[in-house]
């Protein structure tokens, strides 16, 4: 895998901060916002075998200034490992979470048993798991920013879905990248007339060096926030399980929570 993630968050944490992607998104209604409708969007594929469709949880949007590309990331719904189409035994006896995170040509898949395993990640051409993709995408047909704590407070308490962008950029490095999920979880306090964003797993991406293919950049995180200039994360990777200060095994879990500058918004997606 590489450097662990606490290596290049120590390495990499002074260079990052926000760039202007969010300034840049475009849309036709609203507030000229283009953000997805998660409630229905999805990758179909095409193998004959199995024609499987995921449920998109999250996109990112990685740019590379330097190189003057950008990779358009989809992490899908995490399902569970399973004998498809079998006749009887639909689960596997040694079972594991299931994610796969398409970018570009590029897949990652990621596989997470009750202890961390070397098969964890794994890097595939797309067209060698489920045959050509096919992206079901949809756009909030009226995509708003909420500003005030009275805008979020209301649409939250209304049945309007909310979505968030959060960007990230390196300085050093030239990467920068575009964070977009849905607000599965708003906590408003009336009291102290604050809102705060709590959601995940979302596709973060280490802007601290190149990764070829550029998926191999992502790893899973929730964010957390409640100003528009800085986001917490608490990422996915492997964390020991102590008893009595020892160490006992090692699991794919979220932890060390990280904070960095970072430029959010919350919108109301229709």
């Amino acid at each position: 895998m590489g450097a662990t993630r606490r290596d290049f968050l120590a390495a990499g944490l002074a260079a990052v901060g926000a760039g202007s992607l969010v300034d840049t998104a475009t849309g036709a209604e609203g507030d000229g916002i283009e953000c997805l409708d998660y409630g229905r969007s999805f990758i179909c594929n095409t193998s004959t075998a199995n024609a499987v469709r995921f449920w998109i949880e999250s996109r990112t949007i990685l740019y590379d200034d330097r190189a003057g590309t950008k990779t358009v990331i989809y992490q899908c719904g995490s399902c569970k490992s399973e004998n498809t189409f079998a006749e009887k035994d639909l689960l596997k006896e040694d079972n594991y979470d299931f994610m796969p995170i398409y970018g570009g040509e590029d897949i990652l898949v990621l596989r997470r048993h009750v202890d961390a395993r070397d098969r964890y990640r794994e890097l595939r051409k797309v067209t060698e798991m489920w045959g050509d993709p096919i992206l079901r995408l949809h756009y909030g047909k009226s995509v708003v920013e909420l500003k005030t704590f009275e805008e979020i407070r209301d649409v939250t308490v209304s049945d309007t879905p909310l979505a968030a962008q959060t960007e990230l950029a390196n300085e050093e490095t030239g990467l920068r990248c575009l964070m977009e999920y849905p607000v599965k979880t708003m906590n408003i306090s009336i009291d102290r007339r604050m809102w705060q964003v709590d959601t995940g797993p979302i596709a973060m991406p280490d802007l601290t060096r190149r990764f070829e293919p550029p998926v191999d950049s992502v790893r899973l995180a929730f964010a957390v926030f409640n100003a528009p200039h800085f986001c917490d994360f608490v990422i996915e990777q492997p964390t020991p399980v102590l008893r009595e200060e020892q160490e006992v095994c090692r699991v794919y879990h979220y932890s060390d929570p990280v904070s960095l500058p970072a430029k959010n918004r919350v919108l109301a997606v229709r």
